[in-house]
């Protein structure tokens, strides 16, 4: 098989090489196609176009396979902890028992904030929306961690730190728009129970993290953790590539995630199935108006920029909710809802011809939504998930020797030069 391929454009011809992943994904390294050409290509929303090869995350839309650093997300999900999946995405391999062991002392050591830091929160109004707070807070930490600035420092440190602290942000957050007070970690509790007793416990009342409740922690976070090269990840590593520290660009991949086409997308969700619910539960009829484009309803949770097959996280959310919301007692309507647009989705010829199935966001708005969790954390808890594959793509970016600083091209349709004329002879 050819290593290169041709581009013929007019009596200009140029070869370029054609590069090979190791699950066999291809592509044409045009990197050079301006200098031979005078061309560039026009990709809008890159949906052809790779902008880095990168060893952390294998995502096969047409066969709905995802595997971080070759594990499947399957194996992973029922096994792992969001702690040592962490660990695997950042560095590559799964940690020893010692170095389980030590990762874990890190993100204990890490979990309080700095006081001045906590005293931020008080600036912000009690309505303030959850991803607006996480968002500047996680860019402040640059300044009380200044070190980050400097490109030798340890950034193992800045990478524990990170994930430590974002947990107590948002838990702190989310008192914050209550107007409970803020209740600090405790060192004895594991990363996602401790993530649990921030949110929920209240002074001088016990609080005990049931242990299904911090298994399903755990496994939402892992679904979440990287999806390679999404719009946010996109985002921090376009950032990161100017030499911008560790939390200025996270802090950008958190702007870019709170979008309702990207992380807020099962906020939609459970707006989607509330509605239904609300004008008398006929989720027959809201499927008919579905495919009426004229009619203004969309189909939320189903079809993704990538799958074209059944989403491997939406079996494990709806398997998890099925076991998850009788152990807990809560009978909710809108699961019953969903599972009955499902079933539609997936025999209905109009859906099945267009690849619509379910994705990550149908059934995890359900199950955020039975473990007590508002609506408007749905994404900063996807947030929280997608830190540790924003890091290991940051960390990945900065360790390459040919990583250059992102900068797309356009093709102006805008005027031609023309002169200024003064405002008086306007």
């Amino acid at each position: 098989m050819s290593d290169t391929a041709k581009l013929s454009v007019g009596d200009t011809s140029v070869e370029v090489p054609v590069v090979t992943g190791t699950e066999n994904e291809r592509a044409l390294d045009i990197g050079k196609l301006r200098a031979s050409t005078g061309l560039i290509t026009l990709d809008p929303g890159y949906v052809n176009t790779g902008s880095t090869s990168s060893a952390i995350t294998h995502l096969n839309g047409e066969e709905g396979v995802l595997r971080y650093r070759g594990y499947p997300i399957e194996q992973l999900a029922e096994q792992s902890s969001f702690v040592e999946v962490s660990y695997l995405l950042i560095y590559g391999e799964l940690p020893t028992q010692k170095q389980l062991e030590d990762w874990s002392h890190l993100l204990t050591y890490h979990s309080l904030l700095h006081e001045g830091m906590r005293h931020l929160f008080d600036g912000f109004p009690q309505g303030a929306h959850p991803m607006a707070i996480l968002s500047a807070m996680v860019g402040s930490l640059s300044a009380y961690y200044p070190d980050c600035l400097d490109p030798d420092v340890n950034k193992d440190t800045h990478f524990a730190r990170v994930l430590s602290k974002i947990r107590t942000i948002v838990a702190f957050s989310y008192k914050k728009s209550l107007g409970q007070p803020i209740i600090y970690p405790r060192n004895d509790l594991s990363y996602c129970a401790n993530f649990l007793h921030m949110m929920f416990a209240v002074p001088a009342e016990p609080y005990e993290a049931d242990p299904e409740v911090v298994k399903a922690i755990n496994t939402l976070l892992i679904l979440h953790a990287d999806h390679e090269q999404n719009c946010s990840t996109s985002t921090v590593r376009l950032v990161g590539s100017s030499n911008a520290n560790l939390y200025a660009s996270i802090s950008a991949g958190i702007c870019a995630l709170w979008g309702p086409l990207h992380g807020g997308a099962n906020q939609a969700v459970v707006e989607m199935l509330q509605e239904i619910y609300d004008s008398g539960g006929d989720y027959k009829s809201f499927m008919t108006q579905a495919k009426d484009k004229s009619s203004g309803r969309r189909l939320m949770g189903f079809g993704h920029r990538v799958y074209k097959n059944y989403d491997p996280r939406a079996r494990i959310l709806k398997k998890m909710a099925d076991k998850l919301l009788p152990h807990l007692g809560v009978e909710d309507p809108l699961l019953d809802i969903a599972k009955n647009l499902e079933e539609i989705a997936l025999t209905d010829s109009y859906f099945v011809e267009r690849n619509l199935y379910p994705n990550v966001d149908f059934y995890s708005g359900i199950v955020y939504k039975a473990l007590g969790i508002p609506v408007d954390m749905f994404t900063v808890m996807f947030a929280l998930g997608r830190l540790p594959g924003w890091i290991a793509h940051w960390r990945e970016m900065m360790m390459d020797p040919k990583r250059r600083i992102g900068r797309p091209r356009q093709v102006y349709t805008g005027p031609n030069e023309r002169e200024y004329v003064p405002l008086a002879q306007r």
